[in-house]
């Protein structure tokens, strides 16, 4: 480094922002990084709570391994002895009053297995001669532009696939509305199938998935003591971590800019040469309003998901096996998603069981408005009623993510393209997070290395001279 040390200012806690500062701290020392999370504790969505004596995971809970970003860091860590596989993943679809197996091949509920969508028993002899007719359709013009995957399953296979199993399926991962959620966005290997045109979702379903049915168990990994352990590790790894700290401006001025920090009584102003925006869509639009204002109005129109996790601990309970259940909307249930934790992850204490119930889809605004106590009462007995556990929870938690699921609505990559080129023009910020190019927590991490990369080079260019 020169005489005068750059000053990089983080502004989000979650995986995204401590990505974004151990990449830059691990590739020049010499800078000095400050992460700054307005909530009592980092991680963002990686948190871990005890439940009956037992550590669990409160937020995202799983890793899928096959993308290398998480991996990686956790090896950087040192943690890779700590990385466990789930034992099963044979996940259910609650459909016609009873629970069924995912069929095999399926893409984000787009069969490449009539016969496994059949033996499934999912869809009515209607519904499965509807998905069957697809083959007889003219084949799929070029997609030229994004589209909705529920509207394109039901003009191509009908309403019975697109609700019994594709909705379930993404309300699981996105809580949001399959005849919203854009096909770029959330199976972008399909769209890149069907983008010459010329071919069937079946048939490109088939050429994506697996011959052998259900993904591996290896592609899907988590830490022992819950993936929400990762945060803090990384954390207590950095120079400089401040929790309860809110930024709540930011300007431009002629070295770098000015952070606005704390409460509106105390508030400081620091100032930076550069910083880094990982914080959700909402809040990283009010910060960008006096600094890049088209990438503000366009992160204002990302619409978010709230959903709350009620996590029950029960003894003798004996839940079907598998790792868990999805529910679609329409089958009179209010909890969308159940994981057997002490089924899908290995250290389970004999007797006990430990599950976690999801409650909330985008555009519903009653379900969430319930108390803790109702939501427990709710959860157990829907989780009653969909896996046969008929004895009371001897513990519970309550966890609550309030648009903490940003929706990839169809155009969302040309919405995220712009907010890039906003971005873009002004030297020495960078954006990183879930609202962007994916909301795994190796997509986060992703995008919190490639924030940090933008930061080294304009620092390498436009900025002070640096040489780590």
């Amino acid at each position: 480094m020169t005489a005068t040390t750059n000053r990089v200012a983080v502004v989000g806690g979650g995986i995204a922002g401590l990505a974004a500062a151990w990449e830059l701290v691990g590739r020049l020392p010499a800078l000095d990084v400050t992460v700054y999370e307005a909530a009592p504790q980092i991680g963002g969505k990686l948190r871990v709570a005890e439940l009956a004596g037992h550590a669990v995971d409160v937020g995202a809970e799983a890793l899928l391994i096959r993308r290398p970003e998480g991996r990686r860091l956790i090896e950087s860590l040192g943690l890779d002895d700590d990385l466990v596989a789930p034992l099963t993943l044979s996940a259910g679809i609650r459909a016609r009053g009873s629970n069924h197996a995912i069929p095999r091949r399926t893409l984000m509920g787009i069969p490449g297995d009539l016969d496994a969508l059949a033996a499934a028993g999912i869809l009515s002899a209607a519904g499965l001669s509807r998905v069957a007719a697809e083959a007889r359709l003219p084949p799929l013009a070029p997609l030229s532009a994004d589209v909705a995957v529920g509207r394109l399953v039901r003009e191509r296979m009908g309403d019975e696939l697109a609700e019994r199993v594709v909705e379930p399926l993404l309300g699981g991962v996105y809580a949001g509305d399959p005849d919203r959620l854009s096909l770029v966005a959330t199976a972008p290997a399909l769209y890149h199938q069907l983008r010459s045109g010329g071919s069937s979702l079946v048939a490109a379903a088939a050429r994506l998935t697996d011959a052998g049915g259900s993904p591996p168990a290896e592609v899907f990994a988590s830490l022992r003591g819950g993936l929400g352990t990762l945060a803090p590790a990384l954390a207590s790894r950095l120079p400089d971590v401040r929790t309860g700290t809110t930024v709540r401006e930011i300007v431009r001025t002629e070295a770098g800019f000015r952070l606005t920090i704390g409460s509106t009584a105390q508030a400081q102003a620091v100032d930076v040469d550069a910083v880094v925006i990982a914080t959700p869509a909402a809040k990283a639009a009010r910060l960008l309003r006096g600094v890049a204002r088209s990438a503000a109005t366009e992160l204002d129109r990302i619409d978010t998901a709230s959903v709350a996790i009620v996590s029950l601990a029960y003894r003798d309970a004996e839940p079907p096996a598998g790792s868990g259940l999805l529910i679609g909307s329409g089958q009179g249930f209010t909890v969308k998603a159940i994981t057997v934790t002490s089924h899908k992850w290995p250290g389970a204490e004999p007797g006990l069981t430990l599950l976690r119930a999801s409650i909330g889809r985008v555009g519903d605004t009653s379900s969430l408005q319930r108390d803790d106590d109702e939501l427990v009462r709710l959860a157990a007995r829907e989780v009653g009623a969909l896996l046969g556990v008929s004895s009371t929870p001897i513990d519970h938690l309550v966890t609550r993510w309030g648009g903490g699921l940003p929706q990839y609505d169809v155009g969302h990559g040309d919405r995220v393209a712009r907010i890039r080129t906003g971005v873009e023009g002004v030297p020495g910020l960078a954006m990183a997070g879930a609202s962007y190019e994916g909301i795994g927590v190796p997509a986060c991490i992703a995008s919190g290395t490639a924030a940090a990369d933008r930061v080294i080079d304009f620092l390498a260019r436009g900025g002070p001279a640096v040489d780590g």
